[in-house]
C-alpha cells in the first residue's frame, strides 16, 4: 500500500492544497492531510478547528484521505502511520529552494521516505494560506480562494 503525508499547517485550508490531495489520489492508496504546529506561525484557527475543516473538506473522499494532527517532524509522522512518501505541492521557484532544503534534510533523517513534489495547477498557484488569513483580517471576499468548510468556519467566528 503507497502512503503519503501532506503535512502543513493548513490554517486555512485552500483550494491549491485541495487541489494537490485530489491529484495525488491516483498516485497513493491513502493520503494523511497532516496538521501540523508551525511554532513560527501565529494561527488563525486552532487546531482541532482546522482538524474539523479538513476532516470536512475530504469527507467524501472516503478512507483515502484521513485528516490528522501531529507534533514534532514529518518523518516521524510518516513513521507512526507507515508512510513511505511526503506529498509536498510547489507554486513557484521560491517554494522550490525552500522545499528542496526540506526534502534533502528528510531524507538524512529518514532515507526510505521519498518526498514527492507536485507543482500547482494553473489559476491556484498564488493561493497562499498566509494571503488567505490576510484577507479574512481585512474583511476580504475568500470565496475563490477556499473550500466552503473554510468560509462556513470563518462566518463561525465573526
Amino acid at each position: 500500500m503507497k502512503i503519503a503525508v501532506f503535512p502543513g499547517s493548513f490554517d486555512p485550508i485552500t483550494k491549491a492544497h485541495v487541489d494537490i490531495v485530489e491529484r495525488a489520489t491516483v498516485l497513493f492508496d491513502k493520503i494523511y492531510v497532516a496538521i501540523g504546529t508551525n511554532s513560527t506561525k501565529k494561527g488563525f484557527f486552532g487546531p482541532d478547528e482546522r482538524l474539523a475543516i479538513v476532516q470536512s473538506v475530504f469527507a467524501s473522499h472516503g478512507g483515502g484521505v484521513t485528516a490528522a494532527q501531529f507534533k514534532g517532524l514529518t518523518v516521524d509522522f510518516c513513521r507512526e502511520v507507515g508512510a513511505q512518501f511526503i506529498l509536498r505541492g510547489m507554486r513557484n521557484a521560491g517554494d522550490f529552494e525552500f522545499e528542496k532544503a526540506i526534502a534533502q534534510n528528510n531524507v538524512t533523517l529518514a532515507p526510505a521516505i521519498e518526498t514527492v513534489f507536485l507543482v500547482s495547477s494553473s489559476g491556484l498557484s498564488h493561493i497562499s494560506s498566509t494571503i488567505v488569513r490576510e484577507i479574512i483580517a481585512n474583511g476580504g471576499n475568500i470565496q475563490q480562494l477556499v473550500p466552503e468548510a473554510v468560509i462556513e468556519a470563518v462566518s463561525r467566528k465573526s
